[in-house]
């Protein structure tokens, strides 16, 4: 008898327990439904989530927590209908309020039976609107995360403290071949050609026990190696991230493979311009040389000859010997004379070899040469060009050559200005040349230079030779075109030379 009153207890207490854990239920909403639907009961989390009153809604179909377009769809009957054939439903749902407000919630709807027979429902709810908005913004971040992994131009790899990749960006894909799949999950010394291959593990495990930095926040050139076997150079910048245990590390990596061809090109560039450059000097200087020596070599003929014919009126064999010596020496004089000329003839023609080149390409490949080092010593440089004044009729090189002259004068004469700008333009004048404009805001030309500034040997540099812009004009003017000097107040100078255009040639000579 004693038992059985024991077993009583437990039973009552159990029961009150359940009401009290039903009814008390944090953060859940209970709710149990007769098996049509309507609402037999509901916990004190409901009266305060929902703003309901227990002894407002008991009886009432569970559609009052249903969205007004839900109802309209059937989903309360819809609810019910699966749970009964399925035994559960559970989805995310909106929750609809006494006041007319809505939440997001995890819905459970379990249905009840007994001996086979349905006898209800019991739902749970459970306010989720924070969580899904954290989630959300979760995906969200992991979206822009993802957008960034597949736009950002240098190649980026996430691998944990075993070396294992987590993560391989779109760019990463193009440069070593691989698809992300197909690597994540695997070494990163994949990556790499022997003897960083085998290493690689132990310079890991080295920084890890000794957090000596050779590459992570540093950055170095290494070698990286393609899928196809291929390696090529690269720039390697390396992050750290999270605590011991839980650390990742990013690599960024930029190939330098174009930069060594650029850099290259520039050298091969470089070459042909001081080739050419050396050319135009000799010339330069023969054509100088022609023009000074023809006058003191036509001077001495004419002494020669005056002093041959006054020995005429001596007599006696060793006159006549010096008539004829005189004579000849007039006469060698005369023919030095005649190649002098025919050099400077030959010189002034300057002939180039001319083709159809796009300006502004030209005009920046030059730009790249000349720029070496500018940024570092504060110069800025600007470049405009007009759409419709290219292509030219020209040497590249040659003109090349005038422009990197041009701009490094330019870079030079303003090695002490405040204000550092170099400006480079390009237009199609009425007459339908083009013009090209290198201003610079430097202290501009000293007046006593302005005159003589495109004449050989003429130079405001120390160790300058001058014959920088005698090069210069003796291009252009052999191109058909001229240049010319402005100089702007209060100081700077803005050099112009004019070019062919190809177009308006091709027209002129259809």
């Amino acid at each position: 008898m004693s038992d059985q009153r024991d077993t009583i207890a437990v039973q009552d207490q159990v029961e009150r327990l359940a009401g009290l854990f039903l009814r008390q239920s944090l953060g859940y909403i209970l709710t149990l439904l007769d098996s049509s639907g309507r609402i037999l009961s509901i916990n004190t989390q409901g009266e305060r989530t929902d703003c309901w009153v227990a002894d407002q809604i008991i009886g009432r179909s569970h559609e009052i927590f249903y969205p007004p377009d839900e109802i309209t769809a059937g989903m309360p009957l819809a609810d019910l209908e699966t749970a009964t054939r399925e035994g559960k439903v559970e989805r995310e749902a909106w929750r609809a309020c006494k006041n007319g407000s809505e939440y997001l919630a995890r819905l459970s709807i379990t249905s009840l039976f007994d001996r086979g027979v349905l006898c209800g429902f019991a739902c749970i709810s459970r306010d989720i609107t924070d969580e899904a908005a954290v989630r959300a913004s979760i995906e969200t971040r992991e979206q822009h995360l993802q957008s960034i992994l597949a736009t950002v131009p240098d190649a980026m790899i996430i691998i944990d403290e075993a070396g294992k990749i987590t993560s391989f960006s779109a760019a990463a894909e193009k440069l070593f071949g691989y698809a992300e799949e197909e690597v994540v999950g695997h070494n990163v010394a994949c990556l790499m050609p022997q003897p960083h291959h085998d290493r690689h593990d132990e310079y890991i495990k080295h920084y890890l026990e000794t957090g000596e930095r050779r590459i992570i926040g540093i950055g170095r050139v290494v070698v990286g190696q393609r899928r196809d076997g291929t390696t090529f150079p690269m720039e390697l910048s390396v992050g750290e991230a999270g605590e011991d245990g839980h650390r990742v590390f990013t690599g960024f990596i930029r190939d330098l493979t174009a930069k060594e061809q650029d850099e290259l090109k520039l050298k091969e560039l470089q070459a042909e311009l001081v080739h050419v450059s050396r050319l135009s000097a000799m010339g330069t200087m023969a054509s100088t040389l022609a023009h000074e020596l023809n006058q003191p070599l036509a001077a001495v003929a004419l002494y020669l000859e005056t002093a041959r014919d006054m020995l005429d009126e001596a007599a006696g064999e060793p006159f006549a010997t010096m008539r004829s010596v005189m004579y000849d020496a007039a006469q060698e004089t005369l023919r030095a004379g005649h190649i002098v000329r025919r050099l400077r003839d030959f010189v002034a023609r300057g002939e180039v070899d001319k083709n159809v080149d796009d300006l502004p390409r030209l005009i920046e490949e030059a730009g790249q040469l000349a720029l070496v080092g500018a940024r570092e010593r504060g110069v800025r440089s600007f470049f405009s060009y007009d759409p419709l004044a290219t292509p030219v009729l020209v040497d590249r090189i040659q003109i090349q050559q005038v422009l990197v002259n041009l701009m490094r004068n330019a870079i030079e004469a303003m090695a002490d200005s405040l204000i550092r700008d170099l400006s480079i333009r390009s237009k199609l004048r009425a007459d339908g040349l083009i013009e090209v404009t290198v201003e610079d805001t430097g202290p501009g030309i000293p007046e006593d230079m302005r005159e003589r500034l495109f004449d050989a040997f003429a130079s405001t540099k120390a160790e300058g030779m001058g014959l920088g812009l005698s090069i210069c004009r003796t291009i252009v003017e052999a191109h058909g075109g001229r240049i010319w000097v402005e100089h702007l107040p209060p100081g700077g100078t803005r050099f112009h030379f004019t070019l062919i255009h190809a177009r308006a040639e091709e027209n002129y000579g259809g």
